[in-house]
Parts: C-alpha cells; sequence; structure tokens
C-alpha cells in the first residue's frame, strides 16, 4: 500500500530532522552495529569523513564481499560531469569514490573501473574534480565515456518515453554497477541524486531533456538499476545547480545514504536536501511504475551517527 499521506506529513526541511524521522532508525551509543540478524534495506549516516562514513555504513549490508565475489569486475560511477574542484560539490566527493574502490578490491573484485560521460570538457573534468588521482591511487582503472564508441544500443521494452538508449560499455560488460552520485540542485530535474546520475552512462541526453526528462529518467532504470546506491551528501549544492558557481552555493551536511532500492535512496535524499519527494516527478514516476519505492515506513533502515 502506498503511504502518500505519510510522505506529505514527513517532508524535511534539513539534515537532522530528516535522518530523524525517518522510521526505523535506532542508535546504540554513537554508532549503530552491523547485526547477522536483521537484513537493511538502506542505510543512513551522518556526521563524518565521506570515507568514514562509507567505511562504517556498508557493514550494515555485511559489507561489500555482499555486492562483490572474487574476481568480478566493478563498474563505479560518480557525478563526474562538471569542470570544478571539490569545494564546489558538483561532482561526487573523491574521498567517497577512493573508499569504494579500496572496498571493492578488498572484497575480491579483479578490476574496478571508473568513469562518466561528463558534461565540460572530460580531462579537465576527471582532473579538477580530484576523481581521477583519487580513484587512480586507489586501484581502479579510470576511462573515458567521451567517444560514441564506447556506448551500445540497448531496448528499454519498459519505457514510456525511452524506448532505446545508447549506453556505455563498461555498464553492460561489468559484474557489479555501483552509482555515486552527489546530491545537489537541477534546474531541470529540481534535484540530481541516483537516478539522474545515470544520464552519464548514455550517449545522447539531449533526447531525454527534449522528450520528458523525469519520465525519461524513471523508464532507464527499468532497463539498469545499480546492485547499490551511494549518494554522496558531505557537500550539498543548494542552488544554482548542476554546475554550480561557488562554495557560497554549498551547505557541508557530513551525511550519506546507501540502499540496494535506488528509488528509496532518492527520496530519502531528497528529504535530507529539504524537499518534499511527492514534487519530484522522476522519483514519483517510479514509484508508480513499481521500479521502487517510495514508502520508507516499509523498510529497515538503519540510521548511524558517526
Amino acid at each position: 500500500m502506498k503511504r502518500r499521506d505519510f510522505l506529505k506529513s514527513s517532508a524535511l526541511t534539513g539534515l537532522t530532522l530528516g535522518l530523524s524521522t525517518i522510521p526505523a532508525f535506532n542508535i546504540i551509543g554513537r554508532t549503530r552495529k552491523f547485526q547477522n540478524d536483521i537484513n537493511y534495506d538502506l542505510v543512513a549516516i551522518k556526521g563524518g569523513e565521506a570515507d568514514v562514513m562509507f567505511r562504517q555504513a556498508i557493514q550494515s549490508f555485511g559489507g561489500m564481499k555482499s555486492f562483490i565475489k572474487p574476481n568480478q569486475t566493478v563498474v563505479v560511477k560518480p557525478n563526474i560531469g562538471w569542470d570544478a574542484n571539490p569545494e564546489r560539490a558538483a561532482n561526487t566527493n573523491p574521498k567517497l569514490v577512493s573508499e569504494i574502490i579500496r572496498q571493492s578490491l578488498d572484497a575480491g573484485a579483479k578490476q574496478v573501473y571508473v568513469f562518466d560521460h561528463t558534461c565540460d570538457e572530460w580531462t579537465r573534468c576527471y582532473n579538477n574534480s580530484g576523481i581521477k588521482s583519487a580513484a587512480e591511487e586507489a586501484g581502479a582503472k579510470v576511462v573515458p565515456g567521451n567517444s560514441e564508441s564506447y556506448y551500445h544500443d540497448v531496448s528499454i521494452p519498459g519505457g514510456k518515453n525511452l524506448k532505446s538508449a545508447k549506453v556505455h560499455e563498461l555498464i553492460l560488460e561489468s559484474d557489479v554497477f555501483i552509482d555515486v552520485p552527489v546530491i545537489k540542485h537541477h534546474g531541470g530535474a529540481q534535484v540530481s541524486l541516483g537516478m539522474k546520475n545515470l544520464m552519464g552512462i548514455v550517449w545522447d541526453r539531449g533526447y531525454w531533456h527534449r522528450n520528458g526528462l523525469h519520465q525519461c529518467i524513471a523508464d532507464f532504470i527499468s532497463f539498469k538499476k545499480p546492485d547499490l546506491t551511494v549518494i554522496d551528501g558531505y557537500n550539498v549544492m543548494k542552488r544554482n545547480g548542476p554546475r554550480g558557481v561557488s562554495v557560497d552555493d554549498v551547505v557541508t551536511m557530513k551525511t550519506q545514504i546507501l540502499c540496494k532500492d535506488i528509488v528509496a535512496g532518492d527520496t530519502a535524499a531528497t528529504k535530507i536536501f529539504g524537499g518534499n519527494p511527492e514534487d519530484i516527478g522522476h522519483i514519483k514516476m517510479a514509484d508508480e511504475m513499481n521500479l521502487g519505492t517510495m514508502d520508507l515506513s516499509g523498510l529497515s533502515i538503519n540510521r548511524i551517527k558517526v
């Protein structure tokens, strides 16, 4: 059963309120340790550095070995779309990206790849975001997404507006897909989160903008959902997104959302951002298409304060 009234009544205006009103969060002391008898659907953590929060939060899912088997290939998809330094929060926090890579390799991954189809010139985005150096230092192979030759046609039979797309070959060939967006304002989509970040794995994003952006975002996850979504809310761009203008657009929130259900993750992250998920077209559409849930009240959620 959908709980629209519950979601409307629990719309949040800030981080503290957001995490405290998401149901099924329990804190023992300063941390909540993983228990084998609890199968969490979503983890929300706040108060630490990006790498520290991920190391602690992933234990609520039993660690990265719950997602990665020995000798598998992993693709990590951050937001690297913009020629901006990390303080601008236009891109994913490089410390978070590097920790996910390390954890993946420690879990036995044969190779970890990192890429994005950037909006600004790709080499400047990769370098100035700090992600290329952080990812390579952690042991990943950073590859380009700037040529149409890397993308291959796929059908999206479950789509309403988006019936096909060209998808980067790494997404099609890798064993495990980890989506690592940053929470930020977006002029067209209202917020840029997990689902929106998937526009960086397709070639023709312009089609989405011309043919109903919110519906196309929802349609695409009927084709491909990440195995794990890690939503970076360490620094959050509250206005002038998706590129941002300066650090004045950014609020430090020191939070992360980890989820198996990308729709639930985007719902929780929207509340942290200070919005109402009911007002975000692509989240509501994905819920109505049964591609995930906006009803957080039915989920097992672990809330952690570092």
